[in-house]
């Protein structure tokens, strides 16, 4: 779905404002691989994922792991430069070549008092935004293994089509050979 097909899904939007919308949002493709955001840097892009996959990671003790996976039809922003003036801990790597639509976070502000429907929009993105991530926090601290991979294939059935096994293990909090075991349960 491309970004007017999705703001009109949740909001209402006239033509004209459709089109102000269109013009300021910058289409912006990414190859397979390509990283777009390096963990520990500042970025005020405010993103829209229109074709593709990506993924957020951080850093830790030379290792990389990945937090979330986001795909068609998510925002994402890095929160702590975009509202605390603070390096975003997460950097977003394409898992697929990406067709995203982005806008300066001040330029989307400035939009509100132009288009007052977009704080609806902002309001439902947030929300959804803290579900992912409330529904992850449950997930590592009161979930076994295998019931996160369960939940995950259930919630993105495609997952294991679209994103490296090493990726998906670290986004559960497994290793691959954890991974393994519980995939070789699933085809017994």
């Amino acid at each position: 779905m491309d970004l007017i097909a999705y703001c009109r899904s949740k909001i209402k939007l006239s033509s004209e404002d459709a089109d102000r919308i269109d013009a300021l949002f910058l289409r912006q493709l990414y190859a397979k691989g390509e990283i777009i955001l390096t963990p520990e840097s500042m970025s005020q892009k405010l993103i829209f994922i229109e074709q593709g996959l990506m993924r957020m990671f951080y850093q830790k003790e030379d290792k990389d792991i990945t937090f979330l996976f986001r795909d068609e039809n998510s925002f994402t922003a890095p929160v702590n430069s975009i509202f605390y003036n603070k390096p975003s801990p997460y950097g977003w790597e394409a898992l697929e070549n990406c067709t995203v639509r982005s806008i300066r976070y001040p330029d989307m502000e400035a939009l509100y008092s132009q288009i007052r429907s977009l704080e609806s929009l902002e309001r439902i993105i947030l929300i959804e935004s803290i579900k992912i991530v409330g529904n992850k926090l449950f997930a590592i601290q009161f979930q076994t293994a295998e019931q996160r991979y369960n939940h995950m294939i259930k919630v993105f059935p495609e997952i294991l089509l679209r994103a490296p096994l090493g990726h998906i293990a670290s986004y559960l909090g497994i290793t691959q050979q954890t991974l393994s075991v519980i995939r070789g349960k699933k085809h017994v």
